[in-house]
């Protein structure tokens, strides 16, 4: 979509969502086809994300700025609470409801970015690899403001990733978490090229053994798998428009087993596909134990929810807690169902206030 349009159809959109949607929402996104899309139950073939070449308002090589699309705040206002029982039906427009969107997620408004390697090739702590990706190597490194059309390595300590853009696809990862500790990614679009299927992976920790991965605010879409990872926080972040290519299962979040402390957090993850899920614990490699999920929004894949259980061993401390099911991909949140290999009597699992979007009435595991 072309900056200059986008007044000119968001006037068109907002004439759409008033007609589907009750109450006053207001869509401030940056790409508003992204919300009809929601709203149409799109499996999406065609992700319309603005990317750096439809950005451009000056003459080629110039940076690029986010439009300002209001004058409030940077950091958007989020959920803090559990799910409303006031309001229902927040998948078509999430953010109505306290939930991340197009509208609350990715770069923020008024950034500046810049192209690499065109216009930058290196910066503290981080450095273009002529063989095609961005590596960052320095602990404390800041990478922030940048268009990049290829993945990220991480293989330092204390990283900060901020407010880019990442267009890259095939077998690749958007953001590759190689023996990493606390790395902080906030502000970030990931998804696919023009000319790819689908990106492998949008955020994955490679070796299964980072630890204290914080990803918020981020926009994820047109992969196989949204974020891949065993411990850290999700929070804020938006995983939609999930793409398969061949055989490829399809999970908006996963983790392959571990139990060190993860923690999913007022999310919005929908897989239109009826395979696999919107979040899932496995046991690929071992016990899960100790997770969190909590006031999210989820929908899709063969079941939605994946709780656990495996021939590893029993799982532990799984809490599930107040997050809304929709059913607006399948009749059933999942193809299959809601949810499943979930213990519900193992030690300190809990499930309790998860609801339906559209009724408010329990989800029973």
């Amino acid at each position: 979509m072309h900056r200059s349009s986008w007044t000119r159809r968001s006037i068109v959109l907002l004439v759409a969502l008033a007609a589907i949607v009750t109450g006053t929402a207001t869509v401030t996104s940056l790409d508003s086809q992204r919300q009809l899309s929601l709203l149409q139950n799109s499996a999406s073939a065609t992700h319309p994300a603005v990317r750096l070449s439809e950005a451009a308002t000056g003459p080629p090589g110039a940076p690029t700025t986010a439009p300002a699309t209001s004058p409030t705040t940077q950091e958007p206002a989020t959920a803090t609470t559990s799910p409303s029982t006031v309001q229902t039906n927040c998948a078509p427009v999430p953010s109505r409801c306290g939930f991340p969107d197009a509208t609350n997620t990715g770069v923020q408004p008024g950034i500046t970015l810049q192209r690499v390697p065109e216009d930058i090739t290196s910066g503290p702590g981080w450095i273009w690899d002529s063989r095609g990706w961005l590596s960052v190597n320095d602990n404390g490194a800041i990478l922030e403001n940048i268009v990049v059309n290829n993945g990220i390595s991480v293989q330092a300590n204390n990283v900060t990733i901020r407010n880019i853009v990442i267009n890259t696809g095939g077998e690749d990862f958007g953001i590759a978490l190689r023996h990493t500790n606390n790395t902080r990614i906030e502000h970030v679009e990931i998804g696919p090229t023009p000319s790819d299927s689908r990106l492998l992976v949008g955020i994955k920790d490679i070796y299964g053994d980072a630890t204290g991965t914080l990803i918020t605010h981020a926009d994820i879409w047109g992969s196989s798998t949204g974020v891949q990872m065993g411990s850290g926080t999700l929070t804020n972040s938006y995983i939609h428009d999930l793409r398969k290519q061949g055989d490829d299962h399809v999970n908006g979040f996963t983790s392959n087993g571990s139990t060190q402390p993860l923690t999913l957090t007022n999310n919005t993850i929908f897989n239109s596909f009826d395979q696999t899920d919107a979040i899932s614990l496995f046991q690929d490699f071992g016990v899960e134990a100790n997770r969190t999920i909590t006031n999210n929004l989820i929908g899709g894949g063969g079941y939605t929810l994946y709780g656990g259980a495996g021939t590893k061993g029993q799982t532990s401390n799984i809490v599930i807690t107040n997050n809304r099911f929709t059913r607006h991909l399948f009749p059933n949140s999942g193809y299959y169902g809601p949810v499943a290999a979930y213990e519900p009597n193992a030690p300190g699992n809990i499930w309790t206030g998860n609801i339906w979007d559209d009724t408010n009435t329990p989800v029973n595991q």
